[in-house]
């Protein structure tokens, strides 16, 4: 069943991640359940957009993926759906990145046997790295998007290295480690240089909708792992309604707040 909530112009997007799908699959030899098969179920269910993270370990999403998920999303009807693939800027990736049609390209500064992001870049530091991948990818029209931390000083070290948008790393908003006016001022600093905002890890139904009435200015959210627990216990179509009005809820709460 495709959404109820029509996508607003300055509605946040909300793109799943299929990681523990592919998890999930990779366990057996059986081929399920399918990576492809499952996009469909999101995107019926009314996602704006579909996440991968190909590490090179291929525990989830594999290289093979990539193409087969491409391929399908160049089917799809709505040609507004958008396909982010995330990952270590390495040669391997960025080519996987050009060799296959997709949106957006996220950038993260992920060790190979890491288990799962826990920090953003340290673009000071590696702004020769992150330029030089920015340069080449969107130089094949990929949107480029810079995994950090939430940090109004990063933004100026953002803006030289060309980057299309950032991706603020929401595990410390989760925790408490990190205020709501951080993320804020990180996100509006962003918009003033001209750089999208996105978000994304650890974020759920419980947390949603504070932080998108504090940063209603965020493009989009990136949710996988909350996301298939949930549809675990609802199904698709329930579990993607459900953080759509999460989304909208925290953006009408964002709208009365301005009006008070």
């Amino acid at each position: 069943m495709l959404s109820s909530l029509k996508l607003k112009e300055s509605m946040t997007k909300l793109s799943v991640n299929l990681n523990k799908v592919a998890l999930l699959r990779n366990q057996r030899d059986v081929g399920y359940p399918g990576v492809v098969e499952h996009a469909k179920y999101v995107l019926e269910a009314g996602a704006h957009g579909l996440t991968v993270h190909p590490r090179p370990d291929e525990r989830h999403v594999r290289k093979s993926d990539i193409p087969e998920l491409a391929e399908f999303l160049a089917s799809w009807p709505d040609k507004k759906i958008e396909f982010n693939i995330e990952g270590y800027p390495s040669e391997e990736f960025i080519k996987l990145c050009l060799d296959n049609k997709c949106d957006q390209v996220t950038l993260v500064p992920d060790a190979p046997s890491q288990k799962t992001s826990d920090h953003g870049w340290d673009v000071m530091n590696n702004q020769t790295l992150l330029k030089d991948a920015v340069s080449r990818l969107q130089a094949k029209g990929r949107r480029v998007s810079i995994f950090v931390d939430p940090d109004p000083k990063i933004i100026e070290a953002v803006k030289a290295i060309g980057a299309d948008r950032i991706e603020l790393y929401t595990a410390p908003y989760d925790t408490g480690e990190v205020d709501l006016e951080t993320y804020a001022r990180t996100a509006e600093l962003a918009k003033a240089a001209k750089i999208g905002v996105n978000a994304g890890h650890d974020l759920h139904l419980d947390n949603l909708s504070r932080f998108i009435e504090n940063v209603s200015i965020c493009d989009e959210v990136s949710i996988g792992h909350a996301v298939i627990a949930d549809a675990l216990k609802m199904g698709w179509n329930a579990t993607v309604q459900a953080y759509l009005t999460a989304i909208e809820y925290g953006q009408k709460r964002a709208k009365n707040n301005k009006a008070a």
